[in-house]
């Protein structure tokens, strides 16, 4: 087995203890929170108040929590530090966020630089990212960051072993560089070891890693800077998971491309694709999210939530186990504003009214339920 498959064999098959699994939910603490947005990273989850707090839970091995602790949460814990976020971005195992004013800050595991301060060090509280760059949106992945401005300037820190960085390079970065090529996008999404942007017209590109095909150039190989997705398909957004990608048209059809080993493509094979395939089903989609765990979940205008690819933690929702090739409904009934499928086995969701749903696997409390059952449909987070 090459390095590259055994790197990203921890994908593709459960590592971790499912624990007990549940379909229905527990009875709830009295206690709730409302947040206006939730992100699934690694093992951990973030969500944000209207108010700009940012709250995480689950594995905290690094810090990846921001409470100041390396102690593991099985229900929201405030980030520390008193920084007010209009967004936050949960990766592998660090998190960011982002202020009003464009300011970023990172927090949790810094080994590969991805905290982007300079330094290797471990944060268990936010720091901020050097450079004085204003950014417009940022999005963490496995081991690295990436930043946009507001002018369409791309910049990635961190890890940069299969060129996920975008500076035509495989060097590692303890702070900012610029994404080689010259374009301007309108937005830029971190993966597990590959990136991806759009521009203001709807073309897709992306770099890094590519050994199934996760770029969408036709090829196989990895790029160390931009390459435009094949196929002429113009995307309103642009997800890149595990080693799989997905684009949602203006129209709300989803297409997906890279690795299928579990399904995630939605196409309803298993076939390795290296240029985008619509997603099976007819589904009309408002927003798609692609996990590093190797599932893809979409959710509609009227708020039902749809997921495909690996199941073998219920992080499809359905009250299986069974890997899903084509969307299937989540469970419950509940009508999400937003979804979020992280690397850890979890999917979460957020409602118009602010109550965070999670589901799948809870070894490390990712779900924010107050317990470490894996859950096979949406249990509600409590504070």
């Amino acid at each position: 087995m090459s390095s590259m498959r055994l790197r990203h064999a921890r994908r593709l098959l459960p590592t971790l203890a499912a624990g007990l699994i549940a379909c229905g939910s527990p009875t709830q603490p009295a206690v709730t929170l409302t947040l206006t947005a939730v992100e699934a990273g690694g093992a951990h989850t973030c969500g944000l108040t209207a108010a700009g707090a940012a709250y995480c839970w689950g594995n905290n091995a690094s810090g990846e929590l921001g409470d100041g602790t390396t102690t593991n949460r099985l229900s929201p814990v405030l980030v520390a530090g008193g920084v007010r976020f209009s967004a936050v971005r949960a990766g592998d195992s660090h998190t960011c966020g982002l202020t009003a004013a464009g300011a970023a800050y990172c927090w949790g595991l810094n080994a590969s630089g991805q905290l982007g301060d300079g330094t290797t060090t471990n944060r268990s509280s936010p720091v901020l990212v050097a450079g004085g760059v204003s950014f417009a949106a940022v999005s963490a992945g496995n081991a690295y960051t990436c930043g946009l401005t507001a002018a369409g300037a791309a910049y990635c820190w961190g890890d940069n072993t299969y060129g996920e960085l975008g500076d035509s390079t495989t060097t590692s970065r303890l702070s900012l560089v610029l994404v080689a090529g010259g374009v301007s996008f309108a937005a830029v999404e971190a993966g597990y070891d590959h990136t991806c942007g759009l521009t203001a017209a709807g073309a897709a590109y992306c770099w890094g890693f590519n050994f199934y095909g996760g770029l969408g150039d036709s090829t196989t190989t990895t790029r160390l800077s931009p390459v435009l997705v094949a196929g002429g398909v113009r995307f309103a957004a642009v997800r890149a998971g595990g080693a799989h990608t997905c684009g949602l048209m203006a129209a709300g059809a989803a297409y997906c491309w890279g690795d299928n080993t579990s399904g995630q493509l939605g196409d309803g094979t298993t076939t390795i694709r290296l240029t985008p395939v619509l997603v099976a089903g007819g589904v009309s989609f408002a927003a798609v999210t692609a996990g590093g765990g190797n599932q893809t979940c979409g959710v509609i205008a009227a708020g039902a939530a749809y997921c495909w690819g690996n199941n073998a933690f219920g992080q499809l929702g359905d009250g299986t186990t069974n890997n899903r090739l084509s969307p299937v409904l989540v469970a419950g009934g509940v009508s999400f504003a937003a979804v979020t499928a992280g690397g850890g086995g979890q999917t979460c969701g957020v409602t118009a009214a602010g109550a965070a749903y999670c589901w799948g696997n809870n070894f490390s409390g990712q779900l924010g339920d107050g317990t470490t059952t894996t859950r096979l449909a949406p249990v509600r987070v409590v504070q």
